[in-house]
């Protein structure tokens, strides 16, 4: 355990020498000036009371508890209590890599009861186990897409997709020497791209009519909550669905953790990356879950892995599975249900004072037209309502859940 001890003067000097440094100072002298701290001016020692008295006045000067109607990829959403109370057990919350399948069989039968749930939300023949997040489960897509083609390296992209995703599916793209186009209508010609991504509903709420392309491949990047009232992305002929599974029962939390899932076809379900975990009989012919078909590179060749994705949000796919099976489909149902019948509620009271909603089919997030972006939202703060994502200087993005009730949206219509 001697690697874990403090270093000591004759080991700190040691090092030193073999980089060419007499002393710690000399080793820093390289940094400018203006980019060192001189000091960290912390407060005198406190004690345990103290810091205490000390966390709870700095946190009294933070606001909360507005009234949410921003999305943008993170929403606000109904958790019910049970949820993580279950889910932030130690057998769940402590462990590690919970795949050894003679020690994990319940973390192992929560991802198959996740995949199976995520396969039947898309109509997609198979799923995965999670990738980080929404953003990186589209940039994963796309790298499979071009692993599928084997004949182009060129992808398509919808000018409509999240903005945080086509960063980085932009930047896994520079990374594999992969061109990205962007694009408003779908080519006639598809032959010279391996795949079509397109956001439904999309990042300004539009739902869009997509039918199967030719070709190519159709990855749809979709809001899971959605599909309690929209039809799944295979029924219009989805190969690859991608989607970030915050709005199913994840609370929001300054961006994260968040995870993303992909759901695809069998045929290609081989280049897919993640974990999969299945279902088969042990030696003595009772029910037994593993993972199967692991194509990350902890498991094969390097140079035949389909991801270098090797942290797993297993434990946001356990929040999504609780969440499904407590609300049912019912439940489920009439969440999506609310949203809707509350984002329309606040859309044609804004039409009504004079605004302008600039979607024409949309589920829970719409796009409205004002005069002055942040004077708009800051009237809105002023009652303590967060209106909305300033997307230019004359719209706003607006998002509505079932946790909006009647009031708030009076109250929304009244502020502005």
């Amino acid at each position: 355990m001697k690697n874990f001890l403090v270093h000591n003067n004759e080991m700190k000097n040691s090092m030193l020498e073999s980089i060419g440094f007499s002393s710690v100072e000399d080793l820093f002298r390289q940094i400018p000036d203006e980019a060192r701290m001189k000091e960290l001016n912390l407060d005198n020692p406190l004690s345990e009371l103290e810091v205490q008295r000390k966390v709870k006045s700095l946190a009294a000067k933070n606001k909360t508890g507005f009234i949410n109607f921003m999305g943008g990829g993170v929403y606000n959403k109904f958790v019910p209590a049970c949820i993580p109370q279950v889910a932030g057990r130690f057998e769940f919350l402590t462990a590690y890599t919970p795949y050894q399948a003679e020690v994990a069989q319940g973390t192992l039968q929560v991802m198959y009861e996740f995949q199976t749930m995520i396969s039947r939300l898309t109509g997609m023949d198979i799923a995965n186990a999670t990738v980080y997040d929404g953003a990186t489960a589209c940039a994963e897509a796309v790298l499979m897409a071009v692993r599928i083609s084997k004949k182009s390296n060129k992808i398509l992209v919808h000018k409509n997709l999240n903005p945080e995703y086509l960063r980085v599916v932009k930047t896994y793209a520079w990374a594999g020497n992969i061109q990205v186009e962007i694009f408003d209508r779908i080519p006639e010609n598809l032959q010279d791209y391996a795949c079509v991504l397109i956001q439904n509903p999309d990042y300004y709420g539009e739902i869009r009519e997509l039918a199967a392309v030719e070709d190519s491949l159709l990855i749809v990047c979709t809001d899971l909550s959605t599909l309690s009232i929209l039809k799944p992305p295979a029924e219009y002929g989805a190969d690859i669905v991608v989607a970030d599974i915050q709005s199913l029962g994840i609370p929001m939390n300054f961006g994260g953790p968040h995870a993303g899932v992909i759901a695809c076809k069998e045929k290609y379900m081989r280049q897919m990356p993640g974990r999969l975990a299945g279902r088969t009989v042990d030696k003595d012919g009772n029910q037994a879950f593993t993972l199967t078909i692991q194509t990350r590179e902890q498991h094969i060749k390097r140079e035949k892995a389909t991801s270098n994705i090797c942290s797993n949000q297993a434990l946001m796919g356990l929040w999504v599975t609780l969440y499904l099976s407590v609300m049912g489909e019912k439940g489920f149902r009439q969440a999506g249900y609310l949203s809707t019948l509350n984002a329309h509620k606040l859309a044609d009271g804004l039409v009504e004072k004079g605004y302008r909603v600039l979607n024409d089919n949309f589920f829970n997030e719409f796009v409205v037209e004002v005069s002055d972006a942040d004077k708009y939202l800051d009237k809105l703060k002023e009652t303590n309502i967060l209106g909305g994502i300033k997307l230019d200087d004359k719209k706003v993005l607006v998002a509505v859940t079932e946790m909006i009730s009647d009031e708030d949206i009076d109250l929304y219509l009244t502020g502005v």
